[in-house]
């Protein structure tokens, strides 16, 4: 057991810093869900699985969607007709 926790550990490491060195809002956001997918398997691995829901429900469900509809309201994703008329112009 020992050995899966350090191995999500790893993987969380890399997550945090790959999530820090990302040019790409839209790779960061991604990074983050994975992030918190790990986390949530952490819990279960702890065995908290009342948190392991909630962090798997917010951190990737609705956290995600927020950081989206953010990246999008600030058009900072590309392929929207906004991006795409500015490149034309």
């Amino acid at each position: 057991m020992q050995t899966v926790s350090l191995i999500l550990l790893g993987f969380m490491i890399a997550c945090a810093i790959c999530a820090s060195l990302s040019k790409s809002l839209f790779n960061t956001v991604l990074i983050f869900m994975g992030f918190s997918v790990i986390m949530s398997v952490v819990w279960l691995v702890l065995q908290a699985p009342d948190l392991s829901i909630t962090e798997a429900a917010v951190g990737v469900g609705v956290d995600t969607v927020l950081y989206f509809l953010t990246l999008k309201k600030l058009n900072a994703l590309k392929g929207g007709k906004e991006n795409n008329d500015a490149e034309k112009s």
